[in-house]
């Protein structure tokens, strides 16, 4: 084998000997350029010595098979050794200090930039992690973050990779026309064809970037209402009380409204007979919203005492006191059940009627107002 590699025979130690000093040459350069780009990253990302390894060791890698590829055979040649297959150290030489360099350096700052976007997708995450004030707001912050930071990497990932790919073949000759001419027919079929998708994932980009809804959200679109079980992209994903799922299109949405951004009202309006004084009804009513906030099964969905704002409106038998406690999201149904409960049990309690006397036509009796909407 040998033979017929150098045309003559050689002796084992010859090859060993230059193959060992090529590994040696390359792992040391190899390994300086490993700390080199770990002590590069670290300065410049700031982020834990684990964070850093997988790139240190790509580096390590690349580095080394190609130290190893461009120096075994000038390391033969120093043996004495003259290999009768392969490319000539003049030309490899020629062809590392012109085409070669440019590859290599644009392999590496395609590379590069795609750890900066990686890395600055992450030090905005952890930036937010540490300047929000409260704990929801954190979560609900990291989320978006996340959400864009994965979009808008993906995106840039995939468009420096392609920029890189191509100049990288016209380096090697290859000719980029036919690669150019089909992405721009591919382009211009899709910007006729899918433009019903291009809109709907340019709407759902804009709905996550402005925050409009979150996923575990009460939200009603295009008059369904129901919890957000997913956004995507292109789709919204609402589940409403039966159970139903309802997919709507970003860009078909209409209408839009989030019943549980940063906080919640549970809104109760109680109706109570004219004969009753209001003013003691609404003292009443502060007191069961007292005793509420006290309870400490419900005092850490409660953001605010109870607000109550008068007298809503006259009906024919009755009069509705109006009444709010602002909540957490998604806590203000179960806020306003055991608040109705608690109302119940305290009339009745004082005596205090919720509608008046029923009327009588002679159609017959007219059917009472519900105790509370």
């Amino acid at each position: 084998m040998l033979n017929y590699v150098f045309g003559a025979s050689v002796d084992w130690s010859s090859v060993i000997l230059a193959l060992a000093g090529t590994l040696a040459m390359a792992y040391v350069v190899a390994e300086i350029a490993a700390r080199f780009a770990r002590t590069s990253l670290l300065f410049l990302s700031q982020s834990p010595d684990l964070v850093v390894r997988r790139p240190t060791r790509i580096v390590r890698t690349i580095t080394f098979l190609l130290l190893v590829a461009i120096l075994f055979r000038p390391a033969l040649n120093l043996a004495g050794l003259r290999p009768t297959i392969g490319v000539e150290g003049r030309a490899l030489s020629l062809w590392f200090f012109d085409s070669g360099l440019r590859i290599g350096l644009l392999v590496v700052v395609t590379y590069l930039l795609v750890r900066a976007v990686g890395i600055l997708t992450g030090r905005f995450e952890h930036m937010l992690r540490h300047d929000a004030t409260t704990g929801i707001d954190t979560l609900e912050r990291i989320k978006r973050a996340r959400t864009l930071g994965a979009l808008v990497q993906h995106v840039l990932t995939i468009v420096i990779v392609s920029i890189g790919a191509i100049t990288i073949l016209r380096e090697l000759r290859v000719d980029i026309t036919p690669i150019l001419t089909g992405a721009g027919i591919l382009g211009l079929a899709v910007g006729f064809g899918a433009q019903t998708l291009v809109r709907d994932i340019i709407s759902g980009f804009f709905v996550i970037l402005e925050n409009q809804v979150r996923v575990g959200d009460a939200a009603v679109i295009n008059g369904t209402s129901g919890l957000v079980e997913a956004i995507n992209l292109r789709t919204i994903v609402l589940r409403d009380f039966e159970g139903v799922v309802h997919i709507f299109p970003n860009g078909a949405v209409t209408t839009l409204a989030n019943r549980t951004k940063d906080y919640s009202y549970a809104v109760v309006d109680v109706g109570t007979a004219y004969q009753e004084d209001p003013d003691v009804v609404i003292a009443l009513l502060r007191d069961i919203g007292k005793e509420l906030a006290a309870d400490p099964a419900f005092h850490e969905s409660i953001l605010e005492p109870l607000e109550v704002v008068g007298v809503e409106s006259l009906g024919d038998t009755y009069m509705t006191i109006r009444t709010r406690i602002k909540t957490l999201p998604l806590k203000q149904w179960e806020i306003a059940r055991e608040f109705r409960r608690r109302i119940k049990k305290a009339f009745d309690t004082h005596g205090i009627r919720f509608r008046g006397t029923q009327l009588l036509t002679d159609a017959g009796a007219v059917k009472p107002p519900p105790l509370t909407e």
